[in-house]
């Protein structure tokens, strides 16, 4: 006989942007900063599953880049610093905003893919 256990539906973006198991909620998904750790500690899903390839880093090109240009642009118009000025102020600014999004974007794309059960694609030869 097997043990199934059953655990409550995850809201699959709070359980990516905590950065906890998108099954049961309580484990943790990432073993340091972006590193997705083999397994689930609380409940044993075995996170095999999870790739979100390119997908974190193209969103957070897309959504950093627009605040961080905004930014640069904001900074110049009002302050007219010197280039090294922009450099010292912009881009530990874009590090930081980059760094930060990423693991959250990575931990709400894994946890969309537990719940959508997404896997790769395949021809259907049936």
């Amino acid at each position: 006989m097997q043990d199934e256990a059953h655990y409550p539906p995850q809201d699959a973006v709070r359980a990516g942007l905590s950065g906890s198991c998108p099954r049961c909620g309580q484990g943790k998904l990432f073993d340091g900063l972006l590193k997705v750790r083999p397994a689930c500690g609380n409940c044993g899903l075995d996170y095999s599953f999870a790739d979100a390839g390119d997908g974190p880093a193209v969103f957070v090109m897309l959504l950093v880049g627009f605040v961080v240009v905004g930014f640069a642009l904001w900074f110049e118009f009002t302050f007219h610093p010197s280039i090294w000025l922009h450099f010292i102020v912009t881009a530990p600014f874009s590090i930081v905003i980059c760094l930060g999004s990423l693991r959250v974007l990575k931990g709400v794309l894994i946890a969309l893919q537990y719940k959508h059960s997404a896997h790769e694609g395949s021809i259907d030869r049936g």
